[in-house]
């Protein structure tokens, strides 16, 4: 089976446990107004089998070691799961340490073929980083172009069947630093049972220059990184930091 990559990080240290060898695959449903890698909304990439990633992955073992592994990122990983599920039993195969950076919206909890894929891809599946972009369904269409049913489904399904997770959140001034919203979103972090670590991700404008050389409008332009007390403030809510489950 192939899979349709962006590029590859060998020496990743903020997507996961310990150092990651990183794999941004191509393609993504949704269109995050902050989105730093635009470069890989549509389809394309190049083609890989799930070995010559395996084997790639391994040459920096020796880097990673017992305490990093491989991370799957995007774009949206969950959209090639096939894909993924094949890679991730050759790395556990070997030992590797399994992540999959994921809004999750690509699990459907009234499809049962969907469900299945998604068991199978968790059961390979050491750890999941799942993005939580915003609480409200409607805030989270207007800031990504899709509700939010599917992520919060796809948290409950990893919390039922107690998959690691560490739930990110990315700040961004007046669209999801919302104190209210933030205590919502505490509150439903708080009924999922395997959620290891809470993550505030402050916004950023690093990607701005890539959406002129692709073209595309940011609609973004003029927002500022959030100020450190509003992030000190959204790691209070959501009781940023490892939890004790």
């Amino acid at each position: 089976m192939e899979g349709y990559i962006h590029s590859f990080e060998s020496f990743g240290t903020v997507d996961g446990p310990g150092i990651r060898f990183v794999v941004f695959l191509q393609g993504c449903p949704l269109r995050c107004r902050y989105c730093h890698n635009p470069d890989t909304w549509l389809p394309g990439g190049t083609a890989y089998s799930a070995e010559q990633v395996c084997e790639r992955a391994l040459k920096y073992k020796s880097y990673f070691g017992d305490n990093g592994g491989v991370t799957a990122s995007g774009g949206e990983p969950l959209l090639q799961t096939d894909f993924l599920i094949e890679l991730f039993t050759l790395l556990k195969a070997r030992g590797v340490h399994t992540a999959a950076d994921t809004s999750g919206w690509t699990f459907d909890p009234e499809d049962p073929a969907s469900v299945e894929k998604h068991r199978k891809l968790i059961g390979v599946t050491d750890l999941v980083l799942l993005d939580i972009k915003h609480i409200d369904t409607e805030a989270h269409r207007a800031l990504t172009g899709r509700g939010n049913e599917h992520t919060l489904a796809f948290a409950k399904f990893l919390s039922d069947n107690g998959i690691p997770m560490w739930i990110r959140h990315v700040l961004v001034p007046g669209i999801t630093d919302d104190d209210g919203a933030l205590k919502r979103l505490r509150a439903f972090i708080d009924t999922l049972s395997s959620v290891e670590k809470v993550e505030v991700l402050p916004y950023h404008t690093m990607g701005a220059v890539k959406y002129e050389k692709l073209g595309y409008e940011y609609s973004l332009k003029g927002v500022e990184p959030p100020a450190k007390e509003r992030v000190e403030n959204a790691k209070r809510i959501l009781g940023a930091g490892r939890r004790e489950n």
